[in-house]
């Protein structure tokens, strides 16, 4: 068996999880770049900043969607890579991983400014905090899924650990229930609210 160079197989799951959490990270305090010595990026104008409450939550709705379709996309090359070889076509994956890891970031960053919106000028504790718990929820997708992938790489097929495989399987099936219900929750109370 060949054994993945730097930069393959492996280090792929490290990277969806590990960029995604650097990339969804918001400079809280203003004119830390300058500290650190890494240059503020010039961030545009938020489009919801005076949006009411329910826009805040449809939004919310539509990143999730979002999401849903980078999870689609991240198993559609995952497919793809499996069947691409031997030898595997790596560099197609990892494009596909770098773009899937843009999209969870952009779509991080804008739940976490939903989430400093109601927590605060809103004044929605109860709401952030069905927000706060959308995202700790879609870090844990993520990184199982990263892990699921990881495990069923064709290059470690020969190590596969069905049953490992299969309660992380259960994982991803019970945090997307969570997901759901949390959806529901804030949309039911977003309702009440206005």
């Amino acid at each position: 068996m060949e054994r993945p160079g730097p930069g393959r197989g492996r280090g792929c799951a490290v990277m969806i999880t590990a960029k995604a959490s650097v990339d969804s990270s918001v400079p809280s305090v203003p004119g830390a770049a300058v500290a650190t010595g890494v240059p503020e990026r010039e961030e545009p104008a938020w489009p919801w900043k005076d949006a009411p409450i329910r826009t805040l939550v449809q939004r919310i709705h539509q990143l999730q969607a979002e999401r849903a379709q980078a999870f689609r996309r991240l198993e559609e090359g995952h497919l793809q890579y499996q069947r691409s070889g031997p030898p595997y076509d790596f560099p197609s994956y990892r494009s596909t991983v770098h773009e899937v890891t843009q999209a969870f970031a952009a779509a991080s960053r804008e739940v976490l400014a939903v989430e400093a919106e109601l927590a605060g000028p809103r004044g929605q504790p109860l709401l952030a905090s069905h927000v706060r718990s959308l995202q700790q929820l879609e870090q844990t997708r993520l990184a199982t899924v990263a892990l699921l992938q990881l495990m069923g790489a064709p290059e470690l097929s020969e190590q596969e650990n069905t049953l490992e495989m299969r309660q992380l399987k259960m994982k991803v099936i019970k945090t997307m229930e969570a997901i759901s219900e949390v959806l529901q929750d804030l949309r039911f109370d977003a309702e009440s609210v206005e």
